[in-house]
């Protein structure tokens, strides 16, 4: 099975890009990157994103899983490659500065109603299902070194336990916490806190970052028996879907493989023959369910092999069976 390179480049401006940069490893001086990167800003779908995203952050959250969510869009236009010195990008990155919480973590306007604990207003605050996905953002913006920036991920880290991170919120939310026992890790917290210190180097290899990596591999080992905060690894985990929004099996492998310490690790090398296995004979991915919100998307259909997914697979599979992507 080989990476179906040229059909790949032939797809969209933000595929051929990221394709020629994670895929091919051509630099961004490369003519060829230059010119995909150029059309990537001026395609219209790109833009659009950008200019809702400059509204941030929008509406009061309801739900952390629904894919509209302001927060996985700005992950999401993270991940194409834009970056604060990007037209209207310097925005977003304004606004969601301007509010930190006392802790350090940035806060979006949320509302968890009585019952659930909360205080049934309208109110900034922070998760630890949100919190560290826009740390991850604001790090691969290229925003890293900025202090207040520091101090969320100085704060976030230290909340991590023998066994993972635990559902955290801030104070603003008062008693809430998710449906799960105290003292058992937040799965999705656990790998959203990986997905951001993923992609800071000084803390890739961090115990933090093993602690939780192991606890991941952990729960999909015992998968049939613990489902924490009832987070599940069956059937729906294993449908390949993207963009990288909630707790499934290619959104772990594609934080997992950052590691490299994890290459061997017949935990993660399970999951990955799951993973490949779902391509077909020309090496192409058909997502298995899809996001509504992004169903104009070229990924937000099931009929046919998507090319982003394509190349996330890939990706995936390279950093884990080479030194490379």
């Amino acid at each position: 099975m080989k990476i179906p390179i040229d059909w790949l480049i032939e797809g969209e401006p933000w595929i051929e890009y990221r394709a020629r940069r994670d895929l091919l490893g051509q630099s961004e001086n490369d003519p060829q990157v230059k010119s995909a990167r150029k059309s990537m800003l001026a395609n219209a779908k790109v833009q659009d994103l950008v200019a809702e995203l400059s509204g941030w952050p929008g509406t009061v959250i309801s739900s952390h899983k629904s894919a509209s969510q302001p927060f996985h869009k700005l992950t999401f236009i993270a991940d194409l490659g834009l970056t604060a010195t990007d037209p209207g990008v310097d925005t977003i990155v304004a606004r969601i500065l301007k509010h930190q919480s006392a802790e350090g973590p940035f806060q979006l306007p949320m509302n968890i109603p009585v019952h659930y604990g909360g205080t049934g207003e309208d109110q900034w605050a922070w998760a630890l299902c949100d919190a560290p996905l826009i740390v991850y953002a604001l790090v691969k913006l290229g925003v890293e070194n900025e202090p207040v920036v520091q101090a969320a991920i100085k704060y976030l880290v230290g909340l991590v336990r023998d066994n993972g991170w635990p559902c955290v919120v801030s104070k603003e939310l008062g008693t809430f916490r998710g449906p799960g026992r105290k003292d058992d890790p937040c799965p999705f917290a656990t790998l959203a806190m990986l997905k951001a210190l993923s992609e800071i180097e000084a803390l890739r290899n961090s115990s933090a970052c093993h602690t939780g990596a192991d606890t991941i591999l952990t729960l999909w080992n015992e998968s049939t028996t613990r489902h924490p905060y009832m987070f599940y690894m069956g059937i729906d985990f294993r449908k390949l879907k993207v963009p990288f929004v909630w707790y499934d099996l290619i959104h772990m492998l594609d934080v997992l493989s950052r590691f490299p310490w994890l290459k061997k690790d017949a935990r993660l090398l399970n999951m990955l023959e799951i993973l490949k296995s779902k391509a077909d004979r020309q090496g192409r991915f058909t997502p298995g369910s899809i996001w509504a919100a992004w169903k104009d998307w070229e990924f937000g259909q099931k009929k046919e092999p998507s090319r982003w997914l394509t190349l996330l697979a890939w990706r995936v599979i390279g950093r884990i069976e080479t030194d490379s992507m």
